[in-house]
């Protein structure tokens, strides 16, 4: 599979977005990108960003949730962000991204998560979150910075 990789110098001071890039080898030979933010023993909030966007998307609620004692992972999908982009339009599709999100999340052993979606994101069926209600944000044209509503603890 052909595939592009942008090189990792067009992410260089981004403003308000400082985190360190973390991957993980999805399918048959990906690299997918997603910040890990916060505690390591923090509950952890997922946070899927639609299309056409990346996880900059979350930049300013990643560390409103660190500063709560939870832990923040943004994936980037693949073909956005930080992550691999197959060049051949074929290699896209639901069943690919559903493949390569249950790949990265096998790969970081990450369960009794909040989800927090946005985008086309929000449109799948997603499960309930067995340890509470999942958390939404849906960014409006106006939206300058979300307010994300997490389950109270």
């Amino acid at each position: 599979m052909d595939v592009a990789r942008t090189p990792d110098e067009r992410f260089t001071d981004l403003p308000d977005y400082p985190f360190e890039p973390n991957y993980v080898t999805v399918g048959p030979d990906l690299r997918l990108h997603y910040v890990d933010a916060g505690p390591k023993g923090g509950h952890p909030v997922l946070l899927l960003h639609g299309q056409p966007t990346w996880s900059y998307l979350y930049r300013t609620v990643i560390p409103e949730l660190t500063a709560r004692g939870l832990r923040a992972i943004a994936p980037d999908f693949i073909g956005f962000g930080r992550s691999d982009k197959p060049c051949h339009r074929a290699a896209y599709s639901v069943r690919g991204h559903t493949r390569w999100l249950l790949d990265f999340l096998g790969a970081i052993r990450l369960t009794g998560i909040t989800l927090v979606v946005a985008g086309l994101s929000a449109s799948a069926p997603w499960p309930r979150n067995p340890s509470g209600s999942p958390a939404w944000w849906r960014p409006t044209p106006r939206s300058t910075r979300p307010t994300p509503r997490w389950p109270a603890r």
